[in-house]
């Protein structure tokens, strides 16, 4: 299927690592020439070289924190000036791990803490789109992504869940503003996520429980296991990567302001 996005431009905020990186390695896959962006220049800049010749597109890489207007308005202008243009926009900027540090009982609560979370993952995004949003609109055809994530539905992290549940508020506010525009805007939740620091992660639960991270994975998916789902096995972050091409592509027009679920089926809720 021709998904329609070769000559297009894209910009992926926390596309240095992770989710990230993995939807920028996808769209250039189809042809697109993206520019990531992240706060750490060397990590950045690796990563821009291995995705450049992994797929032949040019991939540029442009140091930005998103808590910054300043620095996410040049960043959004040097983007199109060195790209040519731009599409499609990719909301993936959050915390390292997509970890909240506001967590715990209320009382404990950080005032700073809860609100630093907020700017990096919903006003982040805020700032992203209201700086791309213009030339969007120029080009007449236009993708928001806003990357997600499943604490929205799941009570507990009090911050996590909180910035996730606007994110997807805020999706669906775009939609509705900017359809008239050619531009659809959605969001995916991910669940539990295979990226570069899941090796690390499973040895250290390994070497706890002193069995093989093999094992602590088997157990994690088996069907009795909470943090299990229908697949029986952990999605891959390039799996995720594949929803949002689709969502970016020219195949996708009639899905907007919409949620897409990609943790292989966890949980037992029925959504309707």
């Amino acid at each position: 299927m021709d998904l329609g996005l070769r000559g297009k431009h894209a910009i992926v905020t926390g596309g240095s690592l992770g989710i990230g990186k993995a939807i920028a390695r996808e769209l250039a896959r189809e042809g697109v020439d993206v520019a990531i962006v992240a706060r750490t220049k060397a990590q950045l800049e690796a990563a821009a070289r291995e995705l450049a010749g992994e797929t032949g597109q040019r991939v540029i890489s442009l140091v930005a924190d998103v808590t910054s207007k300043e620095q996410v308005d040049e960043m959004v202008a040097q983007a199109v000036r060195q790209l040519g243009g731009l599409h499609i926009l990719v909301n993936s900027g959050s915390p390292p791990g997509g970890s909240a540090t506001a967590t715990g009982p209320i009382e404990t609560i950080v005032d700073e803490d809860l609100l630093h979370d907020f700017n990096v993952k919903y006003v982040g995004a805020l700032r992203c789109a209201r700086a791309a949003i213009p030339h969007l609109k120029a080009q007449k055809w236009g993708r928001i992504i806003n990357i997600s994530g499943t604490n929205a539905r799941n009570a507990g992290n009090l911050s996590g869940g909180a910035r996730n549940t606007s994110l997807v508020h805020f999706t669906k506010t775009l939609a509705v503003q900017l359809g008239r525009f050619g531009i659809t805007v959605n969001c995916i939740h991910p669940g539990i996520t295979r990226t570069e620091r899941t090796p690390r992660l499973l040895a250290a639960r390994a070497a706890e429980l002193r069995i093989a991270p093999e094992e602590v994975e088997r157990r994690d998916y088996a069907d009795d296991s909470p943090r299990g789902n229908a697949i029986g096995r952990m999605v891959d972050a390039a799996e995720v990567a594949d929803v949002a091409v689709f969502l970016a592509s020219d195949r996708a027009w009639a899905v907007t302001g919409e949620l897409v679920v990609a943790t292989g089926g966890a949980g037992k809720a029925v959504y309707y």
